[in-house]
């Protein structure tokens, strides 16, 4: 946020927005960046492949995943079986907390 000593009386400040909407016109996600951030280019690519990933897949992508190659989250209504059929390397670490590669 901007130092609010710095901030000019009556003068108006931008947030920037960036909206991830699907297909169905559907809002999948929201990233606002105050008037001091610049936009992360990475990070917007990283959030559309995780949505595009977690649409197709029973997923989740873990904070800082980068890519396919990178563990993903298999997600908590997946009963354990039928993960270990969908995720054969699948590593529990907890029943709600299942990390595995995404098949090739």
């Amino acid at each position: 946020m901007l130092n609010q000593d710095h901030i000019v009386k009556n003068r108006t400040l931008t947030a920037r927005n960036v909206f991830f909407i699907s297909p169905d016109k559907k809002i999948c996600a929201i990233i606002v960046y105050p008037a001091s951030t610049g936009r992360d280019f990475a990070e917007i690519l990283r959030v559309l492949d995780s949505l595009q990933l977690t649409t197709e897949h029973p997923v989740a992508t873990p904070a800082n995943w980068q890519s396919i190659d990178d563990d993903i989250v298999v997600v908590p209504y997946v009963p354990t079986n039928d993960a270990k059929k969908l995720f054969p390397d699948l590593k529990i670490i907890r029943p709600y907390l299942r990390f595995a590669k995404l098949p090739k």
